[in-house]
């Protein structure tokens, strides 16, 4: 089993689909040395933690796809060339759909990682682009951003209120936010799903790294990421089928197959076409591949207790509140902190719709 949620199942694995990234290769080479060196007898143990991510990834593919569960698993004779043609693609650096980097990205990156960074380069930066700078009041003035009853009515009173902190995590929003915009109404649904799933993740991830002292605003934007890949590889199947399958639609199951499967691939593709820092490679692999005697870690905890409320929050089936504790590494406290803001975000988001 593979996916976004399915970290535990994934320790051990030997033959997962190499990313190709170049800043991350060597990162990914000494963990697998480590892993082979290991010795599988924690299988017994992660046999339990099996079952409800299962059941939890089963429940986010019905509602992002908008499909029953025998929809998921319908056998379809276009699947092995599907599958084939993108993986050939994503080996080939040929995926039509990769995101491009944002062109203020690494200017705005580079100055948000210094701690010499002052409000005026940051708020100049925004203003240079007058898309970015729409998008930035536009997050800013969400349920997840918001400070207080005001709204936010210029990049410089964003950066005031919410510090340096706050604006990356508002700026790396801003950037994917279009890329996850909706192109058309066949996409409608799973655009805004996707995205809402992704933010609730990056918060999580965000939130549960702050409680435990770690770089927070890293893991929010490499939150944000799965979102970017899901979506990158719905639009890529589209293309394939347009092509080479024109008189056919893809079906719930081979989305469902095609996100499984490719999805850490995708994520690293476009964490590398972004020339993003080798840290977020490193974030992404530990979470992927967890080396022998590790847990769990922020972003696979926040994609997991994300992925629970959005679900809740929506009506949908989900995980009892025993089962999602058992999958998270996390105690009493930070689990309850985090999971009351999450609950907080969610609910006014949802007014706000």
């Amino acid at each position: 089993m593979s996916g976004f949620l399915s970290w535990i199942s994934g320790k051990f694995q030997r033959n997962r689909f190499a990313s190709g990234s170049a800043a991350g290769s060597h990162i990914l080479e000494h963990r697998s040395r480590l892993l082979n060196a290991a010795q599988i007898d924690r299988n017994t143990e992660d046999e339990s933690h099996r079952e409800p991510l299962q059941k939890l990834e089963e429940h986010l593919f019905c509602w992002l796809l908008d499909a029953s569960p025998r929809q998921l698993d319908e056998p379809s004779p276009h699947a092995g060339k599907v599958l084939k043609e993108l993986r050939r693609r994503i080996e080939q650096g040929e995926l039509e759909e990769l995101p491009r980097q944002p062109l203020t990205l690494p200017t705005l990156m580079r100055t948000l990682s210094t701690d010499t960074a002052s409000r005026k380069e940051v708020t100049t930066i925004i203003l240079s682009d007058a898309s970015l700078t729409d998008q930035v009041l536009q997050v800013a003035n969400s349920p997840y951003f918001k400070v207080g009853d005001q709204p936010v009515e210029s990049v410089d009173q964003a950066v005031f209120l919410l510090g340096l902190d706050g604006i990356r995590n508002v700026a790396s929003a801003s950037v994917m936010r279009p890329m996850l915009a909706a192109r058309n109404s066949s996409e409608a649904l799973f655009a805004q799903r996707v995205w809402r799933w992704g933010l609730t993740c990056a918060r999580s991830a965000e939130l549960i790294a702050l409680t435990q002292r770690q770089d927070s605003t890293s893991y929010f934007m490499v939150g944000l990421l799965p979102a970017l890949a899901y979506i990158t590889l719905r639009r890529e199947v589209q293309r394939i089928y347009r092509k080479k399958l024109p008189d056919a639609q893809p079906t719930a199951a081979i989305l469902h197959e095609v996100l499984r499967r490719f999805d850490w691939t995708t994520a690293q593709k476009i964490a590398e076409a972004w020339n993003l820092p080798v840290r977020y490679h490193s974030l992404l692999l530990t979470a992927e591949r967890p080396m022998p005697g590790e847990t769990s870690t922020p972003l696979n905890d926040g994609i997991i207790l994300g992925t629970r409320e959005v679900l809740r929050h929506a009506h949908q089936r989900n995980l009892s509140d025993e089962e999602l504790r058992s999958l998270l590494s996390l105690d009493d406290n930070q689990f309850a902190k985090v999971r009351l803001i999450l609950s907080r975000l969610l609910d006014e988001g949802l007014s706000a719709n």
